[in-house]
Protein backbone atom coordinates (compact mmCIF):
# COMPACT_ATOMS: atom_id res chain seq x y z
CA UNK A 1 0.00 0.00 0.00
CA UNK A 2 1.79 3.03 -0.90
CA UNK A 3 1.85 6.48 1.38
CA UNK A 4 0.42 9.56 0.35
CA UNK A 5 1.64 12.91 0.78
CA UNK A 6 -0.55 15.80 1.82
CA UNK A 7 0.52 18.90 -0.13
CA UNK A 8 0.60 21.90 2.69
CA UNK A 9 0.69 24.67 -0.45
CA UNK A 10 -2.69 26.01 -2.12
CA UNK A 11 -2.65 26.02 -5.47
CA UNK A 12 0.00 23.42 -6.07
CA UNK A 13 -0.99 20.13 -7.35
CA UNK A 14 1.18 17.18 -8.32
CA UNK A 15 0.28 13.93 -10.29
CA UNK A 16 2.05 10.49 -11.99
CA UNK A 17 1.61 8.67 -14.95
CA UNK A 18 3.57 5.59 -15.01
CA UNK A 19 4.00 2.62 -18.23
CA UNK A 20 4.82 -0.23 -16.61
CA UNK A 21 5.66 -2.07 -19.57
CA UNK A 22 8.65 0.38 -20.74
CA UNK A 23 9.27 0.34 -17.05
CA UNK A 24 9.01 4.15 -16.67
CA UNK A 25 7.41 7.22 -15.60
CA UNK A 26 6.29 11.05 -14.97
CA UNK A 27 5.63 13.58 -12.49
CA UNK A 28 4.57 16.77 -13.33
CA UNK A 29 3.92 19.50 -10.98
CA UNK A 30 1.29 22.25 -11.51
CA UNK A 31 0.75 25.25 -10.10
CA UNK A 32 -2.83 27.09 -10.34
CA UNK A 33 -1.65 30.52 -10.75
CA UNK A 34 1.70 31.07 -12.17
CA UNK A 35 4.99 30.39 -9.90
CA UNK A 36 8.50 32.25 -9.85
CA UNK A 37 10.62 29.65 -10.35
CA UNK A 38 15.07 29.37 -10.60
CA UNK A 39 16.95 25.97 -11.09
CA UNK A 40 20.64 25.08 -9.95
CA UNK A 41 22.06 22.12 -11.53
CA UNK A 42 25.26 20.20 -9.71
CA UNK A 43 25.60 16.75 -11.40
CA UNK A 44 27.69 16.24 -14.76
CA UNK A 45 25.12 14.61 -16.49
CA UNK A 46 21.68 17.07 -16.88
CA UNK A 47 18.77 16.48 -19.20
CA UNK A 48 16.74 19.26 -19.25
CA UNK A 49 14.12 22.10 -21.06
CA UNK A 50 13.61 25.65 -20.27
CA UNK A 51 15.84 25.42 -17.77
CA UNK A 52 17.87 28.21 -19.19
CA UNK A 53 14.92 30.93 -19.36
CA UNK A 54 14.81 30.87 -15.95
CA UNK A 55 18.10 32.28 -15.06
CA UNK A 56 17.16 35.60 -13.33
CA UNK A 57 18.64 38.03 -15.72
CA UNK A 58 16.63 36.30 -18.18
CA UNK A 59 13.37 38.01 -19.07
CA UNK A 60 10.77 34.91 -17.52
CA UNK A 61 10.95 33.82 -14.25
CA UNK A 62 7.23 32.17 -14.10
CA UNK A 63 6.20 28.46 -14.72
CA UNK A 64 3.05 27.05 -15.28
CA UNK A 65 4.43 23.43 -14.27
CA UNK A 66 7.30 21.60 -13.80
CA UNK A 67 7.79 18.18 -15.11
CA UNK A 68 9.90 15.16 -13.94
CA UNK A 69 10.39 12.24 -15.67
CA UNK A 70 12.32 8.64 -16.49
CA UNK A 71 13.16 7.95 -20.33
CA UNK A 72 16.57 9.92 -20.38
CA UNK A 73 16.66 12.36 -23.41
CA UNK A 74 13.43 11.02 -24.56
CA UNK A 75 11.86 11.79 -21.23
CA UNK A 76 11.70 15.78 -22.51
CA UNK A 77 8.95 14.92 -24.12
CA UNK A 78 7.25 14.41 -21.58
CA UNK A 79 6.40 18.41 -20.74
CA UNK A 80 5.35 18.89 -24.37
CA UNK A 81 2.38 16.63 -23.30
CA UNK A 82 1.82 18.37 -20.30
CA UNK A 83 2.64 22.14 -22.05
CA UNK A 84 -0.94 20.58 -24.41
CA UNK A 85 -2.84 20.03 -21.29
CA UNK A 86 -1.95 23.53 -20.52
CA UNK A 87 -2.72 24.99 -23.37
CA UNK A 88 -6.48 23.37 -23.56
CA UNK A 89 -7.04 25.52 -20.36
CA UNK A 90 -5.98 28.28 -21.50
CA UNK A 91 -2.58 28.96 -19.51
CA UNK A 92 0.01 30.35 -20.66
CA UNK A 93 2.12 33.42 -20.94
CA UNK A 94 -0.47 36.22 -23.89
CA UNK A 95 1.26 36.24 -26.67
CA UNK A 96 -1.14 37.63 -29.80
CA UNK A 97 -2.79 35.48 -30.74
CA UNK A 98 -1.74 32.71 -28.31
CA UNK A 99 -0.76 31.69 -25.03
CA UNK A 100 2.95 29.57 -24.24
CA UNK A 101 2.54 27.71 -21.36
CA UNK A 102 6.04 27.27 -19.53
CA UNK A 103 6.78 24.04 -18.82
CA UNK A 104 10.68 23.50 -17.85
CA UNK A 105 11.48 19.77 -17.22
CA UNK A 106 14.29 17.22 -16.35
CA UNK A 107 14.64 13.91 -16.87
CA UNK A 108 16.66 10.73 -15.12
CA UNK A 109 18.23 7.90 -16.47
CA UNK A 110 15.69 4.31 -16.09
CA UNK A 111 16.77 2.76 -19.73
CA UNK A 112 18.76 -0.14 -18.14
CA UNK A 113 15.74 -1.58 -16.30
CA UNK A 114 14.13 -4.49 -16.83
CA UNK A 115 11.62 -2.52 -18.81
CA UNK A 116 10.41 -3.35 -22.82
CA UNK A 117 12.37 -0.21 -24.64
CA UNK A 118 11.70 -1.16 -28.09
CA UNK A 119 8.15 1.62 -28.50
CA UNK A 120 8.39 2.19 -32.05
CA UNK A 121 8.94 5.63 -33.70
CA UNK A 122 8.01 8.20 -31.37
CA UNK A 123 8.64 7.37 -27.40
CA UNK A 124 5.39 7.38 -25.01
CA UNK A 125 6.31 10.50 -22.56
CA UNK A 126 4.34 13.02 -24.17
CA UNK A 127 1.30 10.90 -23.35
CA UNK A 128 2.68 10.50 -20.05
CA UNK A 129 3.07 13.80 -19.48
CA UNK A 130 -0.34 14.80 -20.33
CA UNK A 131 -1.76 12.32 -18.06
CA UNK A 132 0.28 13.19 -15.24
CA UNK A 133 -0.62 16.57 -15.34
CA UNK A 134 -4.45 15.91 -15.98
CA UNK A 135 -4.22 13.63 -12.80
CA UNK A 136 -2.45 16.29 -10.37
CA UNK A 137 -4.37 16.88 -7.47
CA UNK A 138 -3.29 18.08 -3.92
CA UNK A 139 -2.70 14.91 -2.44
CA UNK A 140 0.16 12.35 -4.44
CA UNK A 141 1.49 8.85 -3.92
CA UNK A 142 5.08 7.64 -3.00
CA UNK A 143 7.49 5.51 -3.85
CA UNK A 144 7.94 3.91 -7.18
CA UNK A 145 5.52 6.55 -8.71
CA UNK A 146 5.95 8.56 -11.47
CA UNK A 147 9.25 9.75 -12.45
CA UNK A 148 10.31 7.15 -10.06
CA UNK A 149 8.40 4.35 -11.33
CA UNK A 150 11.63 3.11 -12.70
CA UNK A 151 14.38 4.19 -11.02
CA UNK A 152 17.23 2.86 -8.50
CA UNK A 153 20.25 3.75 -6.67
CA UNK A 154 23.43 1.73 -6.19
CA UNK A 155 22.24 -0.29 -3.11
CA UNK A 156 18.24 0.00 -2.82
CA UNK A 157 14.88 0.88 -5.50
CA UNK A 158 14.53 4.03 -6.23
CA UNK A 159 11.78 6.38 -5.46
CA UNK A 160 9.37 9.66 -5.14
CA UNK A 161 9.29 10.72 -2.08
CA UNK A 162 8.32 14.06 -0.40
CA UNK A 163 8.82 16.14 2.73
CA UNK A 164 7.61 19.57 4.55
CA UNK A 165 7.98 21.89 7.36
CA UNK A 166 7.12 25.52 8.38
CA UNK A 167 9.45 28.04 9.56
CA UNK A 168 7.95 31.07 11.17
CA UNK A 169 4.67 30.08 9.43
CA UNK A 170 6.82 29.92 5.66
CA UNK A 171 5.71 26.76 4.66
CA UNK A 172 8.45 24.20 2.76
CA UNK A 173 8.43 21.20 1.07
CA UNK A 174 10.33 19.37 -1.45
CA UNK A 175 9.65 16.47 -3.91
CA UNK A 176 12.37 13.98 -4.86
CA UNK A 177 12.74 11.34 -8.04
CA UNK A 178 15.75 9.41 -6.62
CA UNK A 179 18.03 7.31 -9.44
CA UNK A 180 21.30 8.31 -7.72
CA UNK A 181 24.35 6.63 -8.73
CA UNK A 182 25.49 6.60 -5.26
CA UNK A 183 23.52 5.13 -2.04
CA UNK A 184 21.15 6.32 0.52
CA UNK A 185 22.03 3.70 3.02
CA UNK A 186 25.14 4.00 5.14
CA UNK A 187 27.58 1.29 4.17
CA UNK A 188 25.75 -2.15 3.67
CA UNK A 189 23.78 -1.08 6.70
CA UNK A 190 19.90 -0.43 6.58
CA UNK A 191 20.81 3.28 7.93
CA UNK A 192 19.84 6.14 6.24
CA UNK A 193 22.44 9.21 5.38
CA UNK A 194 19.63 11.31 6.23
CA UNK A 195 18.54 9.95 9.46
CA UNK A 196 19.85 13.27 11.71
CA UNK A 197 16.86 15.37 9.65
CA UNK A 198 14.38 12.32 10.06
CA UNK A 199 11.12 13.64 11.25
CA UNK A 200 8.27 11.25 12.81
CA UNK A 201 10.16 8.34 11.79
CA UNK A 202 9.10 8.99 8.43
CA UNK A 203 11.67 6.93 6.54
CA UNK A 204 11.78 3.69 9.50
CA UNK A 205 13.44 6.16 12.68
CA UNK A 206 16.17 3.60 11.96
CA UNK A 207 18.76 6.39 13.39
CA UNK A 208 22.72 6.06 12.81
CA UNK A 209 24.12 2.79 12.87
CA UNK A 210 26.31 2.34 16.38
CA UNK A 211 28.95 1.16 16.07
CA UNK A 212 29.67 3.13 13.07
CA UNK A 213 30.11 0.73 9.89
CA UNK A 214 33.87 -0.19 8.87
CA UNK A 215 32.79 0.38 5.20
CA UNK A 216 30.68 3.75 5.94
CA UNK A 217 33.09 5.90 3.68
CA UNK A 218 33.45 3.73 0.96
CA UNK A 219 31.42 5.35 -2.26
CA UNK A 220 29.27 2.72 -3.52
CA UNK A 221 28.12 2.99 -7.01
CA UNK A 222 25.87 0.96 -9.39
CA UNK A 223 27.83 -1.31 -11.15
CA UNK A 224 28.74 -0.24 -14.29
CA UNK A 225 27.23 3.04 -14.57
CA UNK A 226 30.36 5.38 -13.88
CA UNK A 227 29.81 6.93 -16.91
CA UNK A 228 27.62 10.30 -17.91
CA UNK A 229 24.08 10.44 -18.37
CA UNK A 230 23.18 7.08 -16.22
CA UNK A 231 21.83 7.71 -12.92
CA UNK A 232 20.37 11.36 -11.75
CA UNK A 233 18.01 12.85 -8.74
CA UNK A 234 16.26 15.72 -9.40
CA UNK A 235 14.12 17.62 -6.77
CA UNK A 236 11.52 20.35 -6.60
CA UNK A 237 11.13 22.68 -3.64
CA UNK A 238 8.35 24.77 -3.07
CA UNK A 239 7.59 27.74 -0.79
CA UNK A 240 4.57 30.00 -0.25
CA UNK A 241 6.73 32.76 0.49
CA UNK A 242 7.46 35.59 -2.17
CA UNK A 243 10.72 35.15 -3.80
CA UNK A 244 12.03 36.78 -6.77
CA UNK A 245 14.09 34.58 -9.66
CA UNK A 246 17.24 35.81 -7.33
CA UNK A 247 16.05 34.73 -4.29
CA UNK A 248 14.57 31.36 -5.74
CA UNK A 249 18.20 30.70 -7.72
CA UNK A 250 19.74 31.15 -3.83
CA UNK A 251 17.70 28.59 -2.35
CA UNK A 252 18.28 26.35 -5.01
CA UNK A 253 22.03 26.30 -4.79
CA UNK A 254 21.44 25.70 -0.94
CA UNK A 255 18.92 22.88 -1.35
CA UNK A 256 21.68 20.99 -3.25
CA UNK A 257 23.24 20.41 0.48
CA UNK A 258 19.96 18.09 1.34
CA UNK A 259 21.43 15.78 -1.63
CA UNK A 260 24.84 15.55 0.30
CA UNK A 261 22.98 14.77 3.29
CA UNK A 262 21.20 12.00 1.96
CA UNK A 263 23.36 10.17 -0.58
CA UNK A 264 26.80 9.34 -0.69
CA UNK A 265 28.74 9.83 -3.64
CA UNK A 266 26.58 12.71 -5.15
CA UNK A 267 26.50 15.13 -8.11
CA UNK A 268 29.34 12.75 -9.90
CA UNK A 269 30.15 12.90 -13.34
CA UNK A 270 27.14 10.20 -13.62
CA UNK A 271 24.60 12.09 -12.17
CA UNK A 272 22.49 15.34 -13.43
CA UNK A 273 21.36 16.11 -10.30
CA UNK A 274 19.17 19.86 -10.16
CA UNK A 275 17.00 21.70 -8.09
CA UNK A 276 14.02 23.58 -8.98
CA UNK A 277 12.74 26.13 -6.52
CA UNK A 278 9.39 27.31 -6.79
CA UNK A 279 7.52 30.39 -5.08
CA UNK A 280 3.75 29.45 -4.88
CA UNK A 281 2.97 31.87 -2.40
CA UNK A 282 2.83 35.68 -1.06
CA UNK A 283 4.15 35.58 2.27
CA UNK A 284 6.62 38.69 3.09
CA UNK A 285 10.16 37.60 3.49
CA UNK A 286 13.19 39.52 4.35
CA UNK A 287 16.96 38.89 4.87
CA UNK A 288 16.50 36.83 7.82
CA UNK A 289 13.59 34.23 6.92
CA UNK A 290 15.24 33.66 3.10
CA UNK A 291 18.51 32.14 5.20
CA UNK A 292 15.92 29.94 6.99
CA UNK A 293 14.22 28.88 4.08
CA UNK A 294 17.67 28.28 2.29
CA UNK A 295 18.56 25.85 5.52
CA UNK A 296 15.42 24.59 5.83
CA UNK A 297 14.99 23.26 2.38
CA UNK A 298 18.52 21.35 2.66
CA UNK A 299 16.69 19.26 5.13
CA UNK A 300 13.68 18.58 3.79
CA UNK A 301 15.27 18.33 0.11
CA UNK A 302 17.41 15.25 2.59
CA UNK A 303 14.37 14.13 3.70
CA UNK A 304 12.42 13.58 0.80
CA UNK A 305 15.10 11.41 -0.98
CA UNK A 306 15.32 9.28 2.22
CA UNK A 307 11.16 9.03 2.54
CA UNK A 308 10.96 8.34 -1.64
CA UNK A 309 13.95 5.33 -1.32
CA UNK A 310 12.35 3.90 1.98
CA UNK A 311 8.33 3.98 0.76
CA UNK A 312 9.85 1.96 -2.28
CA UNK A 313 11.82 -0.43 -0.24
CA UNK A 314 8.99 -1.13 1.40
CA UNK A 315 6.85 -1.94 -1.41
CA UNK A 316 9.66 -3.99 -2.39
CA UNK A 317 9.10 -6.23 0.70
CA UNK A 318 5.27 -6.33 1.05
CA UNK A 319 5.68 -7.76 -2.58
Amino acid sequence: MNSAFDIPIPGVLVGHATNEEINTGTTACLFEQAATAAVHISGGAPGTRETELLSPEFSVGEVDAIVLSGGSAFGLDAAGGAQAWLKEQGRGIPLDPVRIPIVPSAILFDMRNDGNKEWGRYSPYRELGYEAISHAAPHFALGRQGAAFGAATATTPGGLGAAHTNVAGINIMAIAAVNAAGSPLIGHTDHFWAAPFEKNDEFGGRGLPHPWPSDGDIPLSKSGQRIAGTNTTLAVVITDAALTPATAKRIAITSHDGFARALYPVHTPADGDLVFVTSAGQKPLNDEALMDIGIHAANVVARAIARGVYEAMQEQTDA
